[in-house]
């Protein structure tokens, strides 16, 4: 009786032991975290200076998930080092706020890159390279031509600029001047427009957008005007970037919206959290939200960051 019992319970510790490890097993793997890094801005009422944020104040979701935040460095001292990218359409007509845009560029952080480039038939032109002679670069903001060449889209014209920019360690941001209206490929649903935002999210670059009137049958059309300021927003919204506007027609200043700019520029942070690995073998670009319970605060990101892979 007592060998029978010995056997029953020696088969009965076998059998519980083979079951919890074959649950173990069937159990899904945790997949690995990584870390995924990307630049926000945060701002008090009406472009006014946020009240200072840590990293416990900030929240981050990748769908219903609540992401580890890990990083929330200012964008400031080493690494408040920006290249900022201004592109001018030549089919717009200013002239008059050329004045306002030499001031922003001049009072500029001494740790800011800025380049001039106008945007023509599909490509860039460079006025002034990146550099950190505010004074030299100022000087090489130019009257626009003022009309429409073959080809012209000013989607084409930032994508080119962007597969030119060299990557480095600094933030790398556009204020585009134009009346965001696609000539070549047409509106609505303009391809050119999402093919400028997905690249401009893969290479980490936020838009920023400033509205001026553009030369032209096209330029004085309500419906198209409508369309093109529709891309200008959707274009700063999903890289993380301010658009502006003053009506249907061109700013008479451009100053009150380069000070906003300013403000913009001047209070970012690099966010880094944890998030799950992709498990594309090239990586992902993977959707995520920011928010934080500090009252007046608003916090400005892209729709997406990428993920690497496997």
């Amino acid at each position: 009786m007592i060998t029978f019992l010995r056997l029953l319970t020696g088969s009965f510790l076998f059998a519980s032991v083979f079951f919890l490890a074959h649950a173990v097993q069937a159990q899904p793997q945790t997949a690995s975290k990584v870390p995924a890094t990307t630049v926000v801005t945060v701002l008090g009422p009406s472009f006014t200076a946020p009240p200072a944020l840590g990293k416990e104040d900030v929240t981050v979701y990748t769908g219903k998930t609540r992401e580890d935040v890990i990083g929330w460095v200012p964008a400031q001292g080493e690494r408040g080092k920006l290249e900022l990218a201004i592109l001018i359409d030549d089919a717009t007509n200013i002239g008059n706020q050329l004045e306002d845009l030499r001031k922003f560029i001049r009072s500029q952080s001494p740790a800011t890159s800025i380049g001039v480039f106008y945007a023509t038939n599909g490509i860039v032109q460079p006025a002034s390279q990146f550099s950190t002679d505010h004074e030299a670069v100022a000087k090489s903001v130019r009257i626009t031509v003022g009309f429409t060449g073959a080809s012209t889209s000013i989607y084409l014209s930032i994508m080119d600029l962007m597969s030119k920019w060299r990557v480095n360690n600094s933030r790398h941001e556009m204020l585009i001047i134009a009346d965001g209206i696609d000539r070549f490929r047409g509106d609505p649903n303009s391809p050119d427009v999402t093919s400028t935002i997905e690249k401009a999210q893969k290479a980490g670059i936020i838009v920023h957008t400033l509205y001026a009137r553009g030369a032209g049958r096209q330029g004085r059309n309500l419906f198209r005007v409508n369309y093109g300021q529709s891309n200008l927003a959707q274009m700063a919204d999903e890289t993380g970037g301010e658009s502006f506007f003053q009506g249907l027609d061109t700013p008479i200043s451009f100053a009150p919206f380069l000070d906003q700019l300013d403000m913009v520029v001047h209070n970012q942070y690099f966010l880094t959290f944890e998030t799950a690995r992709s498990t594309r073998k090239k990586g992902e670009f993977r959707r995520f939200r920011v928010r934080t319970e500090q009252h007046n605060v608003e916090i400005s990101a892209a729709d997406t960051v990428f993920v690497p892979g496997p």
